[in-house]
């Protein structure tokens, strides 16, 4: 067995084992290079390795713990972030980073299919479970279909407030998901390094009668959240 796997399986079975208990604080590199006599690179190697796992996540100028259990995450739910966080038994918040109003960007319009120039509202906001920030969002509204919003709590449920205040209902949303490297802006939200790994989901959604209303960006720390696909959830 190389000293990397070593490393690995002995962190891994204190955490699984329960001796580590979530959120717990790992050893510094340096006194796990002493513990296991070994290098700096390999104690990194063996890190970065477990948090591709799941188990262990860093923040900068913190160092590393042991990653809480992963939501679960249905994209076909309409249960919006606080009321999916709660049926987990986990406490979630929600707080307000920046609005501003401006033209869509070439991405944003692609993605809400938009073949003039149009003026969207943006809205950013960083997500907590349990006190750990683990989820930044940046909402992008078609300016036209939301008069006033921004005058709004908007640290509610955005999808509560669009049917509450405008008689919106999300019939239909188109997603894309994938793995990418977080932005300056997005790391330093979520405490974490430029360019490291983040689950991004890209979200179109419809109103009731078809009209594209709004496109949103998630960036998920990897090891919070499971994609749970269930086609037979409510929506609601």
């Amino acid at each position: 067995m190389t000293q990397l796997a070593r490393i690995k399986d002995v962190i891994r079975e204190q955490i699984r084992g329960g001796a580590m208990g979530s959120r717990q604080k790992l050893p510094s590199e340096r006194e796990l290079c002493e513990l296991f006599s070994t290098t700096r690179i390999t104690v990194k190697d063996s890190l970065a390795s477990l948090e591709t796992e799941g188990l262990i996540y860093r923040e900068e100028r913190r160092g590393w713990f042991v990653s809480p259990p992963r939501i679960h995450y249905n994209p076909l739910s309409r249960s919006h972030f606080h009321q999916m966080i709660s049926e987990q038994d986990r406490i979630a918040e929600t707080r307000l980073i920046q609005v501003q109003s401006r033209m869509a960007a070439s991405e944003e319009a692609k993605l809400l299919t938009l073949t003039e120039m149009t003026p969207l509202h943006i809205i950013k906001r960083l997500r907590f479970i349990d006190g750990r920030a683990v989820l930044y969002v940046e909402n992008c509204l078609i300016a036209r279909w939301f008069p006033d919003i921004l005058e709004e709590n908007l640290t509610q449920s955005l999808t509560a407030l669009y049917q509450q205040k405008y008689g919106y209902v999300t019939s239909r949303s188109r997603f894309h998901v994938i793995s990418t490297s977080a932005t300056a802006e997005v790391a330093k939200a979520l405490n974490i390094a430029a360019g490291q790994q983040v689950l991004k989901i890209c979200r179109v959604n419809y109103k009731q009668d078809g009209a594209v209303i709004d496109c949103e960006f998630e960036y998920w720390r990897p090891d919070a959240v499971m994609i749970t696909i269930d086609s037979h959830t409510e929506h609601g």
